[in-house]
């Protein structure tokens, strides 16, 4: 576990994560990082959260559909 400090911002507050979290969470400054409650507290995740079913999704689509695509390629 690793601990991380709130700071002021303005009239806020922001967590300050290490060049080690970033790199692990794959972001750096200045990216957008979603927060999503679970039962056992927060998490922090780089992406939007529906993002792996939408790319399976629309994955799928373009395995079924391949012919169409190519065509609508040319």
């Amino acid at each position: 576990m690793t601990a991380v400090k709130a700071a002021a911002v303005r009239n806020s507050a922001g967590v300050l994560l290490s060049r080690d979290i970033l790199t692990k969470l794959r972001v750096d400054k200045g990216d957008l990082v979603h927060v999503v409650e679970t039962t056992n507290g927060f998490e922090l995740i780089p992406n939007e959260p529906d993002f792996k079913t939408q790319m399976s999704l629309g994955e799928g689509i373009m395995r079924e559909d391949r012919d169409i695509l190519r065509k609508l390629v040319i």
